[in-house]
């Protein structure tokens, strides 16, 4: 099984790090269940003056975002609560104190009225600064209280023009609460500046990056990370893959995040019993300058180095996430004595074909992220893993031999027509 994320999404990549929590609606009776408390998310979208550049899809910056806040603002789930904050829309000229301070809540948070959330959107024009730390505060501010997934949606096409107040390190102190608050950052056709601190300010939190160039994209994206805040708790595990599968960390299911060189090969060690099957998948950022043409690999590899299934991605420039997958089903052992079968040790690599210019750093590695599960596999996984290259060969198998025959059978006809048609 073969996932691909688009930037648009990029780059997203997943995946993220996911925030919930549960509240009493009020006091409950004894056996009553607890209600679950609707989460939360905040739209953060910079208005300021760079926002008439027209270059997505030939209309400008924020007209595109208008549109896919309309679209989004049509899909919201019923049971989660939006609100909408700007940065740069109402102040417009040269005192950067006031400048800085220029952010407010366009829509409160709650039950989505989407006439009048869409009619606020509507009033905008590109206007001012860039203040996205006071920004991201405000939003912090907005989401306050509860135990709800929260979670913050920043959009904008540049990077902050307020220091010496680094949105990175706001970030860091909303992560350093402890209020499970994951911020998303989606950068308008980023430099290589805005890159950098967006991708800060997501890792911070737990969140994704995404560069975003169409109009298309922006819509997607939004409208998944908006669908996620109302997902479960998601907490990534640090780890650090090996050079060797005999020196990798051992994994039970669950998200991992790591780090990898360009170009670098990392292994992991998963155990698998009889009857069941492993599923994983690796998403790799690139989370600064790449050249084109670049992939992710990931191999199900036995310990004796016999690969078992492989899943690859290829991207071409346009994306910023690039994730891949696989799927093992272990064949159930034979078991009359009623001995427990053993576990097998299942090497995952993770490698990736990223490669960038001259003077890019190569450290740290790029942002990498790990699912891991393994579940009961489906009635028909042991023929399947007893071929030993995943799922689906024998059917190709099959293919291949019905057209060889087909083939022979039009060939001795068409030859047999031609001898007629001679005769005649």
């Amino acid at each position: 099984m073969i996932i691909r994320r688009r930037s648009a999404i990029g780059a997203c990549a997943l995946l993220a790090a996911l925030a919930a929590g549960l509240l009493p609606a009020g006091p409950a009776a004894a056996g009553e269940p607890v209600a679950k408390e609707p989460p939360k998310v905040e739209l953060v979208l910079d208005v300021s003056g760079s926002m008439r550049a027209r270059d997505i899809d030939g209309k400008s910056r924020m007209a595109a975002a208008k549109q896919a806040f309309n679209e989004v603002l049509d899909a919201v789930p019923q049971e989660v609560e939006l609100g909408i904050r700007t940065l740069g829309a109402d102040y417009a000229g040269d005192d950067r104190k006031r400048g800085c301070k220029d952010t407010r809540q366009l829509y409160p948070v709650g039950p989505l009225d989407r006439t009048e959330a869409k009619t606020a959107i509507g009033t905008l024009a590109p206007t001012g600064w860039t203040p996205i730390g006071p920004a991201l505060l405000g939003a912090a501010d907005d989401l306050e209280g509860g135990d709800a997934t929260r979670r913050i949606v920043l959009i904008t096409d540049g990077e902050d023009t307020c220091a010496p107040l680094d949105p990175c390190e706001v970030a860091r102190e909303i992560a350093a609460k402890g209020i499970h608050l994951v911020i998303d950052t989606l950068g308008l056709v980023p430099d290589a500046k805005t890159r950098a601190q967006l991708s800060c300010i997501a890792e911070a939190t737990g969140g994704t990056y995404t560069s975003v160039r169409h109009t298309d994209e922006l819509s997607e994206r939004v409208s998944q990370l908006v669908d996620r805040a109302a997902e479960p708790v998601v907490t990534p595990v640090a780890t650090e893959g090996a050079a060797t599968c005999a020196d990798a960390p051992r994994l039970v299911p669950g998200l991992y995040t790591d780090r990898e060189k360009l170009g670098e090969h990392r292994w992991y060690r998963v155990e698998v019993l009889p009857g069941q099957e492993l599923r994983a998948s690796v998403s790799v950022a690139a989370d600064r300058a790449v050249r084109n043409d670049y992939g992710v690999l990931m191999r199900a590899v036995t310990v004796h180095g016999r690969e078992i299934v492989r899943g690859s991605e290829a991207g071409d420039g346009r994306t910023d996430l690039i994730s891949t997958g696989l799927r093992y089903p272990k064949a159930q052992a034979e078991d009359d004595d009623g001995v427990k079968p053993a576990a097998e040790t299942v090497c995952l690599e993770v490698g990736n074909s990223f490669s960038a210019a001259p003077g890019v750093p190569a450290e740290p590695g790029l942002p990498l992220e790990l699912t891991v599960d393994v579940v009961e596999a489906p009635d028909e996984a042991a023929d399947v893993a007893s071929f030993g290259l995943g799922r689906g060969w024998w059917l190709v198998g099959l293919l291949v031999l019905t057209g060889f025959a087909a083939g022979l059978v039009w060939g001795w006809i068409s030859r047999w027509r031609v001898a007629v048609w001679r005769t005649n």
